[in-house]
């Protein structure tokens, strides 16, 4: 019986310890994975397709050039819960608030000053967390 507590314990140490060696490479493997660095095209306009879905955007870091046109293509994932898109830096020429719905809708702007701006989805159910609460959030960075 002593046998088997000691390696019900073991066990669990082991399992303990591999988590506390593994996290800081997860964390460190989902914000390298996450930024995405737009090309401006032969037009010069710089296209992001962003889907959202349950609490999360992907991409989540996006990083754009200031004075040229920007093109996001947002796609919601969800297939039953409402999700939404905000965006607000008029200090740099940005003002977006829209809902995400299932067919893709494309919105325009050009920043016009570098710096990092948060996006998040602005939707709450009743009693529970916001979805930006939830992690459905993210960061334009804005570069000269």
């Amino acid at each position: 019986m002593y046998y088997l507590l000691a390696e019900a314990h073991m066990a669990k140490l082991f399992s303990i310890c591999l988590l506390v060696l593994l996290l800081p490479a997860l964390v460190l493997a989902k914000d390298d994975a996450e930024v995405f660095t737009a090309e401006p095209d032969a037009n010069g306009v710089q296209r992001v397709e962003i889907s959202g879905g349950s609490y999360y955007f992907k991409p989540d870091h996006i990083v754009v050039q200031a004075g040229l046109p920007v093109e996001l293509l947002l796609t919601n994932e969800s297939t039953i819960v409402p999700h939404s898109f905000v965006l607000k830096a008029p200090e740099a020429g940005i003002d977006i608030d829209e809902d995400l719905t299932r067919s893709t809708k494309i919105l325009r702007f050009t920043p016009t000053r570098p710096g990092k701006y948060k996006f998040h989805c602005d939707r709450k159910f009743i009693f529970s967390k916001s979805h930006k609460e939830k992690g459905m959030e993210g960061t334009l960075e804005v570069i000269q």
